[in-house]
This record gives structure tokens, C-alpha cells and sequence, in this order.
């Protein structure tokens, strides 16, 4: 018989860091520490790929890391994009943040669902594309409201305007797309 994997590994730990990061990451929000923001929201993406990865690479997935994982980038990026709506320039408005909260409720619920019944409901291409584009959000905005007062960069703010503008709704499409794709697979599982 095989001895249960350690539920503190290092992809767990990683998983972990990024609740006290989500923290920092709205007080940077909060004080209007641009640059902080975008190093924090930086480092808490990065231990997402090496949290993954070490998983992957030294077999040390867990099934509650496959809970924890997911969990702790809903708590990063739902506080960051609720943090940022009232930020002026951010371009977050408040129904966004609701698809966005929304998807991730629905599909953290039909995660549980499908997985009391034994089977696994992880993530597939769909819902690692919208992870994806968040990240890719979160620092163009970061970047942006860095950037937005330095009178060097007035030439590229509106081209940076534009890239934010077209990652922000292809993330929502994808927010939305991931969301139906999930409750199809789901509704299918569960027949």
C-alpha cells in the first residue's frame, strides 16, 4: 500500500503563498502602488506555473491541491478585479467583475459536484485560456495605471489602451465561454 502524498509539499505551499499575496496585492490596490501591484500580481502568477509544474515534474499532485490551486487564483484575481472597480482608468466595471465571480462560483459548485461522484473535473484549455487572459488583464492595467502619469509614456497610452481594451473582453468572452462549456461537461458527467 502506498503511503498518502504529504498535504503540505511544495506545490501546495505555492498554492498557499497566494492568499497572503491576494492581500498585499488589494492593499497595493488600495494605496494606488501601481508598480508594487503589478510586482505582487507578477509573483503570485508565477508561483501558479511553478506550483503546476512541480506537481507535474515530481508527481506530487494531491487531491487537495487540486481544490487548493484553483481556490487560492479565484481569491487572487476575483479580490483584484473587485478591488480595481472603482479605480478611475481601470476600466473595470462592476458587471465584469460579476460575470467573472459569478463563472467561478458556478464552476468551483459543479467541480464539487462532479468530483463527489468520483469522477475528476479539472481544468481543461477553455478555463486555462481565461486564466490566462485575467493574468493578462490584471498587468495590463497594472501596467497602465503605472504608466499613465509619466509624461514619457503619453504616446503609447492609447495603443496600450486599445490592447487593454481587447484583452478585457476577450477575457470576459472566454470568462463566459468556459463557464457554458463547464456546465455542459458537467450536466453530461452527471447523467
Amino acid at each position: 500500500m502506498t503511503a498518502p502524498a504529504p498535504l503540505m509539499n511544495v506545490p501546495n505551499l505555492l498554492s498557499l503563498s497566494r492568499l497572503p499575496l491576494a492581500v498585499v496585492l488589494c492593499s497595493c490596490i488600495a494605496w494606488e502602488a501601481w508598480p508594487a501591484a503589478l510586482a505582487v500580481f507578477s509573483a503570485a502568477a508565477l508561483t501558479d506555473w511553478i506550483d503546476g509544474w512541480w506537481a507535474r515534474k515530481f508527481d506530487r499532485g494531491t487531491a487537495v491541491g487540486r481544490s487548493l490551486d484553483p481556490l487560492t487564483d479565484k481569491v487572487l484575481v476575483g479580490a483584484a478585479f473587485i478591488y480595481l472597480i472603482p479605480v478611475p482608468g481601470a476600466g473595470v466595471l462592476p458587471w465584469m467583475v460579476a460575470v467573472v465571480v459569478c463563472r467561478e462560483l458556478i464552476v468551483t459548485g459543479l467541480r464539487g459536484v462532479v468530483e463527489s461522484t468520483g469522477r475528476k473535473f479539472g481544468a481543461d484549455w477553455f478555463g486555462k485560456l481565461k486564466t490566462v487572459l485575467q493574468c493578462a488583464v490584471l498587468i495590463a492595467v497594472f501596467v497602465i495605471l503605472s504608466v499613465r502619469d509619466d509624461p514619457r509614456s503619453a504616446d503609447a497610452l492609447p495603443a496600450l489602451g486599445v490592447i487593454y481594451q481587447v484583452l478585457l473582453y476577450a477575457m470576459l468572452a472566454a470568462t463566459i465561454g468556459s463557464m457554458l462549456q463547464y456546465i455542459v461537461k458537467a450536466a453530461r458527467l452527471l447523467q
